[in-house]
C-alpha cells in the first residue's frame, strides 16, 4: 500500500450504514449501545427460544428465579441450537446430550463425560436488562456502558402502551424516515393532524443536539413541531392523533436490525389518564388489537406487486398507518441504492443524521473517542406549543427511579405479535 493511499482519510456513505454483522462498521458501532430485543411479555420462565438480532443468532430465555439471560445459539458440543433444551432453574440444558450451562455461559454439567473438562467449555453470554416491558441486550465488547433510564416514562399521571411492528427492509431506512416530516402529508395525508404545506422545504432545520439531532418544523403561524433523535437509532417525538381520547402522544422508538432486509422498531407510548378515562381508553385499544386482524406487511405486498391499491384498504382490519409506511419505505427496495438519489432542502434532516453517524463511526475506525450523547433538559419534543416533557411526579412515584413505570399496557395487535416473534425466531419472510 503506497504512503498517498495508506494517510487518505476514511469515507463513508449512508449504504455504509445498511450492513450491521459483527464485523462491519455499522454493527460494530450498534453494538456499543443497549439495543431492545423483545417484549417482556412475550418470554415465559423455562421456554427458551432463539433470538436473530444485528444479524447474528442468540437464545433467549428466562430462569425460574425470574432472570433472563441471553447466550449463545448452538451447543459448542455439537452444534445443536440451544433453544431447543430446557431450563434447570437459571440453568440451560442442551437437548442433544445434556450438557448444561449456567446462565453465565459456564459449563456446569457433561453426563456421559463425567464432567471431565467442564471448565475448558463456555458459552458466550450477554447482559441483559429489562425495563419498561422490554428486555434489552448489550451486544459489544468488554463492559457495557450504562444503561439509559428514561424518568419521563416512569412516574407520571398515567401509564405505558408498549408496541411494535415488523418492517421488511433495511433499518436505516425507517432510521432515516423519522427525520422526513416532508412526507407525512402525503403518506399519512388522511391523519386530521396532517395539513397543505405539512414539511415544507423552507420551514424544517436540523441541527446536533447533547443526544443526536434536533429536528425542527416551524408552520407559517410560528408554531413547531420538535423532534429529539438519539443516536444511535432511538427517536423521540410527539406522535400524530390516532386516538381522540389522547391526541398528540408522547413516545420513543428504537430502529434494531434483524438482519439485512428486516429490522424491528420497538415502541413505548406515554399516555396521560388515570381511573374512568384510561379504563376507557385501554378497553378500546384492547378491542382494536384483535380488530386488525390482516397483517399490514402482507397487503404492502400486495400493493407493490400491483396486487391491489393502498385505496382499496379497509382501515379497520389493517393498521393503516404502518401500512403507509411500509408501501414508502419497502417501495425503495429491501436495501435501498442510494447512489442516484437526488436531495433536495426537505431532506436536510436526512442529511444532519448521515453526518453524524458518517462522523462518529469514523472517529470509531481511527481509534478516537466517540461522542458520549446525553438526553438533556434541551433535547425535549414538542408540538404547536405541546410539551413532551409533561408532569414527571418523580419522588411522588410508588417506585425508585430505574424500575419502570407503575402499569405497562401491551396494544401490539395480535397479527403483528404473531410476525414479529416469527421474525425474530428467524424464520423466513413468509405470508
Amino acid at each position: 500500500m503506497s504512503t498517498q493511499t495508506a494517510s487518505r482519510p476514511l469515507r463513508l456513505t449512508a449504504d455504509d450504514f445498511n450492513r450491521t454483522g459483527p464485523d462491519t462498521p455499522a454493527g460494530q458501532y450498534l453494538r456499543k449501545f443497549w439495543q431492545p430485543v423483545y417484549h417482556s411479555v412475550d418470554l415465559l420462565a423455562g421456554r427458551p427460544v432463539p433470538l436473530q438480532i444485528l444479524n447474528e443468532s442468540f437464545t433467549l430465555y428466562r430462569g425460574s428465579s425470574g432472570q433472563v439471560f441471553i447466550v449463545d445459539h448452538r451447543c459448542p458440543h455439537r452444534g445443536l441450537q440451544l433453544s431447543t433444551g430446557w431450563v434447570e432453574g437459571d440453568d440451560l440444558r442442551c437437548f442433544y446430550h445434556g450438557w448444561k450451562f449456567a446462565g453465565d455461559g459456564k459449563c456446569v454439567e457433561q453426563p456421559v463425560e463425567g464432567n471431565a473438562f467442564c471448565d475448558k467449555v463456555k458459552l458466550r453470554s450477554y447482559p441483559t436488562r429489562e425495563y419498561l416491558g422490554l428486555i434489552f441486550g448489550y451486544f459489544g465488547e468488554g463492559e457495557p456502558p450504562p444503561f439509559s433510564l428514561y424518568p419521563q416514562f416512569e412516574h407520571f399521571d398515567g401509564y405505558v402502551e408498549t408496541n411494535a411492528y415488523l418492517r421488511e427492509c433495511n433499518y436505516y431506512q425507517n432510521l432515516e424516515n423519522s427525520l422526513d416530516t416532508s412526507h407525512v402529508g402525503f403518506v399519512h395525508g388522511d391523519n386530521s393532524a396532517a395539513f397543505e404545506g405539512f414539511g415544507q422545504a423552507n420551514a424544517l432545520a436540523a441541527e446536533e443536539s447533547d443526544w443526536g439531532v434536533r429536528y425542527t418544523f416551524t408552520r407559517p403561524d410560528g408554531a413547531s413541531r420538535t423532534h429529539q433523535f438519539g443516536m444511535p437509532n432511538l427517536f423521540y417525538f410527539m406522535a400524530l392523533p390516532v386516538d381522540k381520547d389522547i391526541g398528540w402522544q408522547v413516545s420513543l422508538m428504537w430502529f434494531v436490525p434483524i438482519n439485512d432486509e428486516r429490522h424491528m422498531q420497538f415502541w413505548l407510548h406515554r399516555v396521560r389518564a388515570e381511573g374512568d378515562l384510561a379504563r376507557r381508553i385501554q378497553e378500546r385499544r384492547e378491542r382494536r388489537r384483535s380488530e386488525i386482524d390482516i397483517a399490514h406487511q402482507d397487503v404492502a405486498e400486495d400493493i407493490l406487486y400491483g396486487r391491489m391499491s393502498i385505496r382499496d384498504v379497509d382501515p379497520v382490519r389493517v393498521d393503516l398507518v404502518q401500512l403507509q409506511d411500509d408501501v414508502a419505505q419497502i417501495g425503495q427496495g429491501r436495501i435501498i441504492d442510494r447512489s442516484h438519489e437526488r436531495l433536495g432542502r426537505g431532506d436536510v434532516g436526512v442529511v444532519a443524521i448521515r453526518r453524524l453517524w458518517s462522523r462518529e463511526i469514523i472517529a470509531m475506525l481511527e481509534g478516537r473517542p466517540l461522542k458520549q450523547w446525553d438526553l438533556t433538559e434541551a433535547c425535549i419534543p414538542s408540538a404547536w406549543g405541546l410539551d413532551g416533557s409533561g408532569t414527571v411526579i418523580g419522588s411522588a412515584g410508588t417506585k425508585p427511579a430505574g424500575e419502570g413505570a407503575s402499569q405497562i399496557v401491551d396494544v401490539r395487535p395480535h397479527v403483528e405479535v404473531e410476525r414479529e416473534l416469527s421474525a425474530l425466531h428467524g424464520e423466513p419472510r413468509r405470508r
